[in-house]
């Protein structure tokens, strides 16, 4: 079954805006694509449409925010991280103002708007501000849950969507937590850790590879910033050897983060599966991450190789 995490965003704001009348939204011309017009229709009053003035948008979310309000901003990946930085750094991350940045049509998955609007780098660039949250949630269950998290717990936020629909991962009675990694599978030869889109496409790549007598762990990290250093050390201890896989460059995300835990607390032999040193290009969001290796036959290619290592 397959679900939009825009979706699932723009409803869970409704049920917030129903609970919480000091939660005000803000978009740039963008709310029928970020599904904040669900807001915009039932709380008019609390919602601002900036126009094409992302940058504009963020310096109004911080004063909406320094002046006691819960402000969610929404615009796509693309804009919110690279356009809006200095808004961004200035006016909310320094004065660690209470703004919920809630970003759609992330990573290449955007498909055929081409690499202008590829947002490949807004995980590095949002994880170099300190006290800044950093969300990329696996599915509509898991966006539901982190935007309330967000909204219950003070503080910037980045949360990071993508723009097609995406197998559900969870049930009903999973229940997310900031900073904590969900182990999907167990396993003792090595840990695949993703997130995002790419935790559905672990969760097949592993049941592949046990077939083969590989047995693999499978953690699911939707906070990328603070990141869940128990689970991450952990399975360096039990499994010896892990591969991180993202929709991101491979410079400053989720296998850099981990690789830097790894390092610091337990060293074993490591894969990334992300994106490399260069820009893509247009198509279909399937035929971009097969381009760029991000599906499950490179998740398993990658772990055997990476279990080749571990053996040398």
């Amino acid at each position: 079954m397959e679900a939009s995490t825009r979706e699932a965003y723009g409803k869970t704001l409704v049920e917030l805006g129903g609970e919480n009348e000091n939660i005000v939204v803000l978009d740039a011309d963008l709310s029928r694509s970020t599904m904040t017009r669900l807001f915009a229709t039932k709380f008019p009053h609390r919602f601002f449409d900036c126009g094409i003035a992302e940058q504009n948008m963020m310096g109004i979310a911080a004063g909406l925010a320094a002046s006691g309000k819960t402000a969610f901003a929404s615009t796509f990946a693309i804009f919110a991280s690279g356009r809006c930085f200095d808004q961004v750094r200035m006016s909310i991350a320094q004065p660690l103002l209470n703004v919920k940045i809630v970003a759609t049509h992330g990573g290449v998955t955007v498909g055929e708007d081409g690499f202008s609007h590829h947002s490949i780098e807004d995980i590095a660039l949002m994880c170099s501000l300190p006290g800044f949250t950093i969300i990329v949630p696996a599915d509509a269950i898991e966006t539901a849950q982190a935007v309330r998290a967000a909204a219950e717990n003070y503080g910037p936020f980045y949360i990071r969507l993508c723009r097609p629909r995406s197998p559900l991962v969870y049930g009903d009675d999973y229940r997310f937590e900031i900073g904590k990694a969900a182990t999907l599978k167990s396993g003792d030869d090595a840990t695949i850790i993703a997130t995002g889109l790419m935790v559905s496409l672990a969760l097949e790549a592993a049941r592949r590879l046990k077939g083969e007598g590989i047995d693999c762990r499978v953690l699911s990290m939707p906070t990328i910033k603070p990141i869940d250093e128990d689970a991450i050390i952990k399975a360096a201890k039990e499994t010896g050897a892990i591969v991180t896989c993202e929709e991101h460059l491979e410079h400053g995300g989720l296998g850099s983060t981990v690789a830097r835990v790894v390092a610091k607390h337990r060293p074993v032999p490591m894969s990334f599966l992300a994106l490399k040193d260069k820009y893509t290009s247009s198509g279909k969001p399937n035929e971009l991450l097969a381009s760029h290796g991000l599906t499950v036959d490179g998740i398993e290619e990658a772990m055997r190789h990476l279990l080749d290592r571990k053996r040398a």
